[in-house]
Formats: C-alpha cells, sequence, structure tokens
C-alpha cells in the first residue's frame, strides 16, 4: 500500500490510539530504580498492572489503556533494564524483575492488583503471584513464557535483539518485529522509531548482556517455573495462545493453562506474539469479561 493510498480511518500509529485516552505519563523511584510508567483510569478503580517483553517499554500496551482503563486503574511501565527506566549494572533475573514490580506498586500506593502480562513480562507476573500471592489478583498471560528453555529459541532471540542494539537501524529493528506481529500493517513506523531511540542509547547497549541473560539456558533453567509452581499459582488466569507464534510459546500457553487450577484459553490463531496490539478488538473484549468476574 502506497502512502497515497493509506486513508484516515486505515492510518494507526501510537498517538491515534492514545488520543483519546486521559493518561499521565511520569517517573518514579522503585527499588532504587528511576522508572518511567504511565497511568490511566480513576485511582479508586481495581488495579491492572501491565508487564511488557523482553526489551520493550510500556507502548507495548497502547490499544489497550483506553478500553480497560474505564473499567481498572491502569500502570504500565518499562521494567528495570528497559525502555528509559534505569539500567542498573546487574542481571535482570526474574526475581529482579519481580522486585522492581512490588516497588513500583507500592511507589503508587497499590496493594493488590491484576497482573496482565507479555512473554517476559508473563512469566514474571507468574512468578509475582507465586512470590506475593496476598498482591495478585486475577493474571492474563499472553505468549507465556517461563515452563520451557529451547535452545533454537533461546539462540533467536539472542541474536535478533543483540543484532539490533548494536546496529540500531531501521530494518535490524523492524526486523524483531517480524516476530512479534503477524501482519506487516501493524508494524507501525512509529512504534519501530520508538524502539530505535531506545536502542540507540549508550546504556541500552551497555546493558545488553544483562537484558539477555535469560537467554543463557544455565540461567534460564534457574529462573523456570517448575509445574508444581505453575500448580500452584491460585490467581485466576486468562491464558492467550497465539496461533502464529513460535511453537514454544504456544505449547507453553497450553501446557500452564492445563497446570494453574483456575485457568482458561483464549485462542487467538490469527496473531502472532503481541496478540493485544495485534487485535485488540477481540483481546480487549476477552480481557475486559475475564478481568471483571464476568
Amino acid at each position: 500500500m502506497t502512502e497515497q493510498a493509506v486513508t484516515a480511518a486505515e492510518y494507526r500509529s501510537i498517538w491515534t490510539e492514545l488520543r483519546d485516552v486521559a493518561f499521565t505519563q511520569g517517573w518514579l523511584e522503585a527499588g532504587g530504580v528511576r522508572t518511567r510508567y504511565v497511568e490511566a483510569g480513576a485511582p479508586g478503580l481495581p488495579a491492572l498492572v501491565m508487564l511488557h517483553g523482553t526489551g520493550g517499554h510500556w507502548e507495548t500496551f497502547v490499544a489497550n489503556l483506553g478500553p480497560l482503563s474505564e473499567h481498572f486503574r491502569c500502570v504500565a511501565f518499562d521494567m528495570v533494564g528497559n525502555g528509559f527506566s534505569g539500567k542498573p549494572d546487574r542481571d535482570y533475573e526474574i526475581p529482579v524483575y519481580v522486585e522492581h514490580v512490588a516497588g513500583v506498586m507500592d511507589a503508587l500506593g497499590i496493594e493488590r492488583a491484576s497482573l496482565m502480562g507479555t512473554s517476559l513480562g508473563s512469566w514474571v507476573a507468574a512468578r509475582f503471584a507465586l512470590t506475593h500471592p496476598e498482591r495478585a489478583d486475577r493474571l492474563v498471560l499472553m505468549s507465556p513464557a517461563g515452563l520451557l528453555a529451547t535452545a533454537s529459541n533461546m539462540a533467536r532471540v539472542r541474536a535478533e535483539r543483540t543484532r539490533a542494539v548494536e546496529q540500531a537501524d531501521w530494518d535490524s529493528i523492524k526486523a524483531v518485529f517480524v516476530n512479534l506481529i503477524a501482519e506487516e500493517s501493524n508494524r507501525i513506523p512509529d512504534m519501530i522509531a520508538l524502539r530505535q531511540s531506545i536502542y540507540r542509547l549508550p546504556e541500552t547497549r551497555e546493558a545488553l548482556d544483562h537484558v539477555l541473560i535469560l537467554q543463557d539456558a544455565a540461567v534460564r533453567e534457574r529462573n523456570l517455573i517448575s509445574r508444581e509452581e505453575w500448580a500452584a499459582i491460585r490467581s485466576p488466569a486468562l491464558v492467550v495462545a497465539s496461533g502464529k507464534d513460535h511453537n514454544e510459546y504456544q505449547s507453553t500457553a497450553r501446557q500452564v493453562a492445563a497446570l494453574m487450577p483456575d485457568a482458561e484459553v483464549l485462542e487467538m490463531p490469527h496473531v502472532r506474539h503481541w496478540p493485544h496490539f495485534e487485535d485488540p478488538g477481540t483481546f480487549n473484549a476477552a480481557a475486559l469479561r475475564f478481568l471483571r468476574g464476568e
């Protein structure tokens, strides 16, 4: 489709998703980490914490903040070492992310929340529910990780993200989105440009090995959530299985849903790794039904 052929109705950007959403972006200190976050929804509503994937940032959730914030106090943030948040000189294993989530909740006065996570974010959300069961309501797990460790997938993620950060050119960064989003039209330019601005930061390059530490087989193994632990999660869960995603994530989605005592699977066969972004209409309706207990 040429630029001239794109009509106003078809054009999609970060701002077209947010232009009619009341939200606040700011910075807070969470466990000593300067953290970039966004908040939408009335303070008195039930809290929903939204967690992105490896190398991500809060804009992953631009298509969800509007509809979800009508019913929830939505908080999304750049997790430690990612986006524009602080990047301390340490490896970012799962307990580090869990500690950061708790720190953000503390800083915002949130005692208890539902958690929504994509890939790495779903792994962190599940571990948070095990570590802090008194603070976790419902879980929405998209393209979940944390059960399996496939050498080929770890090698793919490491090579793809390393190339994107070290080269930080348009093509290498756009290539990352091929594995995140099935339809070319949804790999929107301003999302690629945003990721490029993050990957060009000197501190991003310096923190790259810390971010990718979970792609090391031995490290990943000690961070995985065992089958027994998945079965011990008491939070109700909605697990999204994306039909065009890599097999590891599809397999994980169905296996953890079967293990958890109160879980259901949402099949989205036409999307890849970002189901909430690629088909927000289907996802938002299902997530709201689940999160509201309907």
